[in-house]
């Protein structure tokens, strides 16, 4: 066995299933709960199934995993030589897999450090990915929480929504900024600040709020080395085209990765989705 730090996060960070397989990052999932049924995310119901629920006003929430889920996890990347273990999670504003996580590293059988990101989607990938290339480069359990954190704190996120009714009913954003956002009709821009989602703009049409959206990364980017994420929801054509667009416009551009967000996000945010995540490196 080799003996290592081992990466976990969850299933909200998005990462392509290769990426994760390469830097030997676990992944624990997250539930939604569709009318009686407790369904995983990513193995039991799809970004797809949950955009026809919603469109069909089905009764959908999130769960977090289990302490007894991370526990098991915590114990099968133990038995598999590592030494220690950097445990990244989604905002705890927005989840409890955060303070489970901290209760199941308790009785870990090696060190695990939990931290709470304040992140979502690839901006928490990015922060795993970060964290992964540390430990390879030989990297100790605090210097992998360094990076992580490092690359946090540079990340930023902002996003498109059709309508905010979806993050109001979740509790994810407050009934005033969601009375702000459909007053006159006008379509919201978000952000994530600190932790939380909170309403930057309000645009008249869609048209315009998704040319703003790009404006917005492009002058996070600027000229510096930066990977980029579109995120979408039932709206791929719309990823499709700003990512197009942002790889003509930015000039340090890295990476880019384009993907529909899962079941958990997609609960939150309903179809429509579109946002953009800027990480400098």
């Amino acid at each position: 066995m080799s003996r290592h730090v081992a990466i976990v996060t969850d299933s909200t960070a998005y990462l392509p299933p290769r990426t994760m397989e390469r830097h030997g990052i676990t992944s624990v999932p997250l539930s939604v709960v569709l009318g009686d049924q407790v369904l995983e995310e990513g193995t039991e119901i799809s970004a797809r199934s949950l955009a026809q629920a919603l469109q069909k006003r089905r009764p959908v929430t999130t769960s977090r995993p289990s302490p007894e889920t991370f526990a098991a996890t915590y114990r099968k990347v133990a038995e598999s030589g590592a030494t220690g273990i950097v445990s990244l999670h989604l905002s705890s504003e927005f989840s409890g897999t955060y303070d489970a996580a901290v209760l199941a590293a308790r009785d870990a059988p090696v060190p695990v450090r939990v931290v709470d990101t304040g992140m979502v989607a690839m901006a928490l990938g990015f922060c795993a990915l970060a964290a992964a290339g540390t430990a390879e480069a030989g990297g100790t359990v605090d210097d992998a929480v360094t990076a992580a954190e490092k690359r946090a704190a540079g990340t930023s996120a902002h996003f498109y929504v059709d309508t905010l009714d979806y993050l109001r009913r979740g509790g994810r954003i407050g009934a005033a900024q969601a009375l702000l956002g459909s007053a006159l009709a006008v379509k919201p821009l978000l952000q994530l600040h600190d932790g939380r989602i909170e309403l930057l703009e309000k645009v008249r049409t869609s048209s315009k709020a998704i040319a703003r959206l790009e404006e917005i990364v492009v002058d996070r980017a600027g000229s510096a080395q930066v990977d980029i994420a579109v995120h979408h929801l039932a709206a791929p054509e719309r990823a499709s085209a700003l990512a197009d667009r942002l790889r003509t416009r930015v000039p340090g551009l890295a990476e880019l990765h384009v993907s529909e967000v899962g079941a958990v996000i997609g609960a939150h945010t309903g179809p429509g989705l579109l946002a953009a995540v800027v990480s400098p490196r």
